[in-house]
């Protein structure tokens, strides 16, 4: 696979590019990103890359605004460097959840940030369990969307568990839990919950029956947790054998850790699109898979010019 490809990453998740690559067996193009005394980005890539189909491991995740400038002056580096094409490996697409005005005079965030990645001049994005997937159509060049859904689905086979039950934490997310759910031959339930304030929510029901039953609450992210957690009460509360929760993507801002540890939740698997080495110290209930498999395997179908969707068939 060395013939042609490249893969490169900034800070954001030098973990999972280090993963990807071993999948691959290719190394890590020499990059240099850093900063200047003033706070500016300074991104200098060590090899010859004019001609190569190049691969950039990025999340824009925590801190976001850095992560993003980083993965624009990569693209823009190696566009002045005659790469022959850009692929933006964005694992988690942060600004995902401003898709569209909820308010007067708010921004869609993330058509914004998808404007400033094609401007840079990538020429192809692959990312994973976008918040909405009409976001794809906020880009101008090819998106190919990729699901953890088989990482997660993976794990929980293993449990053997003739009584499970997923629920989604809220109605929009119903779609996904029951595509899950038909996988594990599982049953299907829903939180009905209203939001007070940005993340701030109350669990008002449950809908469905998890009476005696292993629940499995799945969810795309989970930042502050506290939708997962209340609605883990909830649950509980109305006659569930344990809990646990699922999700891509585990932003866990603010209270998360704290919350996650005072609740009943007996486990909260998520995949690495998020580098999460210093949480895994404070949250023992945290399991973590990887999505390096399945982000090597998109990047070979890509650079072999072969389906990425029939990975999900």
């Amino acid at each position: 696979m060395s013939n042609g490809i490249k893969i490169l990453t900034g800070n954001a998740n030098k973990t999972l590019a280090a993963r990807v690559s071993e999948h691959i067996q290719i190394s890590l193009t020499d990059t240099t990103v850093t900063s200047f005394s003033d706070g500016e980005i300074l991104v200098q890539i060590n090899e010859n890359v004019r001609g190569s189909d190049i691969f950039i491991i990025q999340p824009t995740c925590t801190p976001v605004n850095h992560n993003l400038m980083e993965l624009l002056l990569l693209i823009d580096a190696l566009k002045r460097a005659s790469a022959s094409r850009i692929t933006a490996v964005i694992p988690y697409y942060g600004y995902a959840r401003q898709d569209r005005k909820v308010q007067p005079r708010v921004p869609i965030s993330s058509k914004l940030v998808a404007d400033l990645i094609t401007a840079a001049g990538a020429n192809r994005i692959l990312t994973m369990d976008l918040h909405a997937a009409q976001i794809q159509g906020f880009f101008d060049i090819p998106v190919d969307h990729l699901f953890a859904a088989p990482v997660l689905l993976d794990y929980f086979k293993k449990w053997n568990d003739d009584h499970l039950v997923i629920v989604s934490p809220d109605a929009g997310g119903v779609e996904r839990a029951r595509a899950f759910a038909k996988r594990l031959n599982a049953s299907l339930a829903f939180i009905d919950k209203r939001r007070e304030a940005a993340n701030v929510c109350e669990v008002m029901n449950v809908i469905g029956d998890v009476k005696g039953k292993d629940a499995i609450i799945l969810d795309d992210m989970i930042d502050t947790a506290g939708t997962t957690t209340q609605a883990a009460a909830a649950i509980k509360a109305k006659g569930a054998n344990r809990v646990c929760a699922a999700a891509s993507h585990a932003v866990l801002s603010g209270p998360a850790i704290e919350r996650i540890n005072n609740s009943v939740l007996e486990e909260v698997v998520v995949t690495d699109t998020i580098p999460l080495d210093d949480k895994m110290k404070e949250c023992s209930r945290l399991k973590v898979l990887s999505v390096a498999p399945l982000l090597a395997e998109a990047i070979k179908r890509i650079h072999e010019e072969t389906s990425v969707n029939s990975l999900f068939v």
